[in-house]
């Protein structure tokens, strides 16, 4: 008897094993199915050009193991779905350099080691339509890691749809955040449909039709807004640009590598200015040496020679240059010492001199520049000893003028942030520049992911977008978000193009921001608070009544 009971006790704990074994493998598929769907639907290994499609699916196995894990491991499934992710979509930060591959992955982990509670918990507080609450979350998610030190843009689910240009242009209207939630809107719908399994999915349908014939009206009106919106620029001023593409490799330093870089500039500048334009732009760090740095104290007699040999360059030209450069002085520290500081600049070159500078304002977190060094005072150090070159934040949003035509330069990732060029615009910018230098990655993937960007960048102000790039992407991006020419990445080469200067109308979004962003975030806020006082009022009903039966059994006894 003993013996059957144990053989049974054995059995059982068999089955329960294999049960959660089998539970384990489900969701461990489930989360690598949807990482990789969401990075392939992004430029990436598999595609230079991304599947934007797979946007639409790419978070249903990630809504899917939100639902069937435990409390007890929905924290680790979340940090493993951030690695595993950001690990595929930004594998080419490995080329950047060893910390970044490691920094990023693991920043997400946290992320989305903190959202995926957040996720069941929407799920468990509303059964019937928690996915609705599920898609403010995920759009307040995306809005608030772009804030602070470590703000990445890249990954934000929206920008998967930048050839979409009728849908991208609802940005003029919500910023990226309404076309994220667009595009999240049918995973969390088709998770929520397969609660109870696949057979019971039409059931689901059919309950929620409203939902879905809401959504479908909503992207139709969303489609119809972008085909009614594309702005007519025929009768606004044509700039004639040049953006030199020059080519060199970013991780070849000294006196040699600059003079080739110089070399490979001039050659396609004069090549350019066969072509007549109103502006030459140079890209990021374009020109190594701060020229104003050089030029003042004359340190190195060789770096100076070359500083030389660009400004007589620059002296007899006939139209402005816009140079990517360093922008150095000399400053004293806490200790009273003098001491260099460097800013990633942008500097403007008309009529025989360098008029005006843009300082960097918003740094690459660790790259660029780590801000605690008091409080980690280790990690500084291991930065600084992989030869980390840190920059000084500028202060100033400038607004170039050239022929008459206003423009911004925001720098190499600047451009993937809202706020920023929708500053400029506000500000009198008419035309955003940006300047970048993705050479680093070695990466097509890496070029194209950034660039998609910067298209919404146009579509949310109604402004052209200029890229003026080392290795790629260099384009133009007219006011409706489409690209006007692209020349092939990692050649050298030169673009000219005649760039709208479209200034007719102001947008919602650039008069008011990431107003849809902080929606989600305060109906995140209140829909969860809602939702467990809800939870507590019932659990003390419920308790209160319990309480009662057991008076009355007990009285009943009596």
């Amino acid at each position: 008897m003993v013996a059957k009971e144990l053989a049974a006790s054995r059995g059982s704990l068999q089955s329960t094993i294999s049960t959660r074994s089998a539970e384990l493998l489900t969701d461990l598929a489930l989360i690598v199915a949807s990482a990789a769907l969401f990075s392939f639907a992004f430029p990436s290994l598999v595609s230079d050009w991304g599947w934007f499609p797979l946007a639409y699916i790419a978070l249903v196995p990630l809504f899917m193991v939100v639902r069937r894990s435990r409390w007890s491991t929905v924290w680790l499934y979340g940090a493993l779905y951030g690695f595993v992710t950001y690990s595929l979509l930004n594998y080419w930060l490995l080329n950047f350099h060893p910390l970044a591959i490691f920094i990023v992955p693991v920043i997400y982990a946290v992320y989305f080691l903190l959202l995926f509670p957040l996720l069941k918990l929407a799920d468990r507080l509303f059964p019937r339509y928690g996915y609705l609450l599920q898609i403010a979350i995920w759009i307040a998610y995306e809005y608030l890691r772009l804030q602070g030190f470590l703000g990445y843009a890249y990954g934000i689910v929206g920008y998967s749809q930048y050839l979409f240009s009728p849908l991208v242009r609802l940005s003029a209207l919500t910023g990226v955040w309404g076309v994220s939630l667009l595009v999240v809107f049918p995973s969390a719908f088709i998770a929520a449909g397969m609660r109870q399994g696949p057979r019971r999915f039409g059931e689901f349908v059919r309950t929620h039709r409203m939902d879905a014939a809401a959504y479908i009206a909503l992207f139709a009106i969303a489609l119809g807004y972008g085909f009614a919106a594309r702005v007519d620029y025929s009768d606004a001023r044509s700039w004639r640009v040049a953006m030199v593409q020059q080519n060199i490799d970013p991780w070849r330093g000294g006196l040699e590598a600059y003079r080739d870089s110089l070399t490979a500039l001039i050659r396609q500048s004069n090549a350019a200015l066969g072509d007549d334009p109103d502006v030459v732009v140079w890209s990021e760090t374009s020109f190594v040496p701060a020229i104003g740095f050089h030029t003042r104290y004359r340190q190195d007699p060789e770096v100076y020679q070359l500083v030389d040999e660009l400004r007589a360059y620059l002296g007899v030209q006939a139209v402005p240059f816009v140079i990517g450069n360093s922008d150095a002085v000399l400053s004293r520290n806490l200790d009273g010492e003098l001491e260099r500081v460097d800013h990633n600049a942008v500097l403007l070159h008309d009529n025989g001199e360098f008029r005006r500078v843009y300082r960097k304002l918003h740094l690459v977190p660790f790259t660029e520049h780590f801000p605690y060094q008091r409080s980690f005072p280790r990690l500084h150090r291991l930065l600084v000893e992989n030869d980390t070159t840190f920059w000084a934040a500028g202060q100033e949003y400038t607004i170039f003028e050239s022929d008459g035509v206003k423009f911004s330069t925001p720098i190499c990732f600047e451009d993937t942030f809202g706020y920023l060029s929708r500053e400029f615009v506000r500000r009198g910018a008419e035309v955003i520049v940006n300047l970048t230098n993705d050479g680093w990655s070695y990466s097509v993937p890496a070029q194209m992911q950034h660039m998609a960007m910067a298209v919404f960048r146009a579509t949310e102000n109604q402004r052209s977008v200029i890229r003026s790039t080392n290795s790629g992407m260099t384009t133009v991006i007219d006011p409706n978000g489409r690209m006007q020419g692209l020349l092939e990445p990692f050649t050298e080469d030169y673009m000219v193009r005649d760039v709208p200067v479209y200034t007719a109308g102001t947008t919602l979004y650039t008069r008011w921001g990431d107003w849809a962003a902080w929606g989600a975030v305060a109906l995140s806020v209140l829909g969860l608070g809602a939702g467990i006082i809800r939870w507590g009022m019932i659990r003390l009903t419920a308790g209160g009544r319990s309480e009662t039966i057991k008076r009355k059994g007990a009285s009943d006894g009596r």
